[in-house]
């Protein structure tokens, strides 16, 4: 045992071996004694095949989740996963591995309580919960952690404890995110721009796939398409967006490439790059060409590879996207590089060893890195990274999507419980590419996409080269229509979700969640996939199905029904009952509960807390409450106590609902004040007070 109701479990058979480090945890467990013979979950081991196993038996009623990014319904009962990171293009639920692994899996038993169980293996990885929950590794024995607790939100945040939480993202980046492989030159990335503001579609970044480099060579500029990053960066802002850049790990092998160059020299008499099993510098065939691949388990390739950071960032980008970090290499086995590779590692992560070891963590490694390099860069500001690859743990350094998905209804589907699944193996902040990445969206498909992905954390637009235009003006009037009243949703939900998010980055708990996560005792929730909590106030009911547009009534009887995207300019009040589009999900309010909401915004930097509209479901006599957390959205000075916290309530009055904003913590001094007050009544009626 290593923490209260934590336990660590070893095969007998190989308990006198040393264990190797687990990059998964933030630090490494200290054991302080043996399980408590009352303990409720015990493991087996056993070896067999040339693979290790673990198997834990789980009691009737017991509904699993987790098992990290992969496709299909949100309970996992009765599914298979393999940890292996694989460029898996175009997925399926029948594909068991995908771009991460989580080797993790949450049981909520019958009554409510529940228990997490993380196997400690970088290797390769077979999860099977078909009966029971069976981890089967290659590679070493794995220890096996069990974490037993009240309930899966004790759960969720002692799993943070573990494996960490990921840092406050600015607050742009969770604005919406527009998308393509591939926006070019730079007049079309202008235009982009342009289409979006003129319209009044809120959005808060572009970004730039692999064209805009010189030949796909990392770090570079296309000198005829992109001859003025800067100044196009510069012109993107001030009209209210941020930009995001591409940065894949394949370096072109080019001899005066000064990338490659320096790589190849390395420190020390050693080479920056993965090695073959001759003690080559092992090549695959990516984007470029012929690629060498920096080995980022070790600290000097980190550091190295950290360096190359600030001259790029001088150009003015805001974010970075880490792809084709599997490693995915076109001509290579299994689309990655052979087993037998060599990586120089450091000790804490285990010391020098093949790719079987490393390959799944290796994603999680470069944007490690990339996080060093951006944060020596600029130590003052936060930093948004996204990564397409990663490990149990990897959400300290960045942030995902959910990969290569289709343009049609199956994705659609599966993107709710991707999501959920994702966020309760630790990874709070996640979104699918709306509108689908492989293919072409219809109207009505990609205002479906578009309601539930501008509900969901990370929220961006994205498409494959060859494709019909996915931007939400694509689709025609209608569709465009809806896409602007669900992006209004978002920014006026802004305060919200940003408290929402600094929750998620102070305790682990995550951003969105299932729905039995407002009642873990009543199994009628537990599988329950087209619907969603955002935080704890707010329930999310889409329709996922292409023959039926309305989306049911709330899972929980008593949720009261509320709409927030308001036509009006000013998005003072403007709260209804109805919702704003047939294409869009219903919203639910908790009984009790108070959301504070922002005028309409085309952008987050255009965010007025002045101007707050107060949500409330009153019970009774009763004030509702709820919470407010802001800070310069910016900075990293809200971790010194730079941010203002606040009580908000409302409650009845005889001129119609009262609200209050009670400060807590106000170091940061925000402009916050309250324009109206809206209370959603049981019988569906909404009373408006302005402030």
């Amino acid at each position: 045992m290593f923490a209260d109701r934590t336990v660590r479990f070893r095969d007998p058979a190989h308990a006198a071996s040393e264990l190797p480090p687990f990059p998964a945890y933030l630090s490494p467990p200290r054991e302080s004694g043996p399980a408590p013979a009352t303990f409720p979950v015990r493991v087996r081991f056993a070896d067999k095949d040339g693979l290790r196993h673990a198997w834990i038996k789980t009691d009737p009623g017991t509904t699993l989740y987790g098992t990290g990014e992969i496709a299909g319904p949100l309970a996992r009962n009765g599914r298979v996963t393999v940890c292996w990171n694989t460029d898996q293009f175009d997925y399926t639920d029948r594909s068991r591995s995908l771009y991460q692994s989580h080797p993790f899996v949450l049981g909520v038993r019958r009554d409510g309580s529940a228990f997490g169980v993380i196997c400690e293996t970088t290797y390769w990885c077979r999860i099977d919960l078909r009966r029971g929950i069976l981890f089967s590794a290659r590679g070493p024995s794995p220890a096996v952690t069990v974490i037993d607790r009240a309930s899966p939100q004790e759960l969720v945040r002692a799993l943070s404890d573990l494996t960490g939480r990921m840092p406050m993202p600015p607050r742009w980046a969770l604005g919406y995110h527009q998308c393509r492989w591939s926006y070019e030159p730079a007049a079309r990335v202008r235009e982009i721009a342009e289409g979006f503001r003129s319209r009044r579609i809120p959005c808060d970044a572009i970004w730039l796939d692999i064209d805009y480099m010189h030949g796909f060579r990392c770090f570079t500029f296309d000198h005829e398409k992109f001859h003025d990053p800067a100044g196009l960066n510069s012109d993107l802002k001030s009209q209210g967006f941020h930009t995001v850049y591409m940065i894949d790990p394949g370096i072109k092998v080019d001899h005066g490439y000064a990338v490659y160059d320096a790589g190849r020299a390395g420190s020390d008499g050693v080479s920056h790059f993965v090695q073959d099993a001759r003690g080559h510098e092992h090549h695959g065939s990516v984007w470029p060409g012929p690629c060498a691949f920096p080995d980022y388990t070790s600290a000097a390739v980190r550091r190295w590879w950290a360096g190359l950071w600030p001259e790029f960032l001088r150009a003015g980008a805001d974010g970075i996207w880490n792809d084709m970090n599997e490693p995915a290499i076109f001509d290579g086995p299994g689309k990655s590089m052979p087993v037998t590779c060599r990586h120089h590692a450091d000790p804490d992560l285990g010391g020098p060893g093949d790719h079987r070891r490393y390959h799944n963590i290796y994603g999680m490694q470069m944007v490690r890195a990339t996080r060093e390099g951006m944060a020596a860069a600029r130590p003052s500001r936060r930093l948004f990274i996204l990564t397409r690859s990663n490990f149990l743990g990897g959400q300290r350094y960045a942030a995902t999507w959910t990969g290569d998905n289709r343009s049609n209804w199956a994705h659609l589907r599966w993107s709710i419980p991707m999501a959920l699944n994702l966020s309760l193996s630790g990874q709070p902040m996640v979104g699918p590419d709306i509108g689908g990445f492989v293919g072409d969206a219809t109207p009505e498909l990609f205002a479906r996409f578009m309601g539930i992905g501008s509900l969901l954390p990370f929220a961006r637009g994205h498409s494959i080269k060859g494709s019909r235009d996915h931007e939400p003006w694509s689709f025609g009037p209608e569709c465009e229509h809806a896409c602007r009243l669900a992006l209004r949703r978002r920014y006026r939900l802004m305060p919200y979700l940003y408290t929402v998010c600094c929750n998620a980055a102070l305790t682990g708990e995550p951003i969105v969640r299932p729905v039995f996560w407002a009642d873990t005792a009543n199994p009628g929730l537990r599988t329950i996939d087209h619907a969603f909590l955002l935080g704890p106030d707010v329930i999310v009911v889409a329709s996922v199905d292409p023959a039926r547009a309305e989306p049911g009534p709330s899972p929980i009887p008593g949720w009261r029904e509320f709409e927030c995207a308001d036509p009006d300019d000013d998005g003072v009040g403007g709260i209804g009952r109805a919702r704003a589009h047939e294409q869009l999900p219903r919203l639910f309010l908790r009984p009790g509960a108070v959301i504070p909401l922002a005028p309409a915004a085309e952008h987050t930097g255009a965010m007025d807390l002045s101007r707050l509209t107060l949500v409330a479901a009153i019970e009774g006599d009763r004030a509702a409450i709820g919470s407010l957390r802001t800070d310069d959205g910016e900075s990293l000075d809200h971790i010194h106590g730079a941010y203002f916290n606040a009580e908000l309530s409302v409650s009845r009055g005889p001129q119609g609902p009262i609200g209050h904003v009670v400060a807590l913590h106000e170091e940061y001094r925000a402009r916050v004040g309250i324009a109206a007050v809206a209370a959603v009544d049981a019988d569906g009626s909404v009373t408006i007070a302005t402030a």
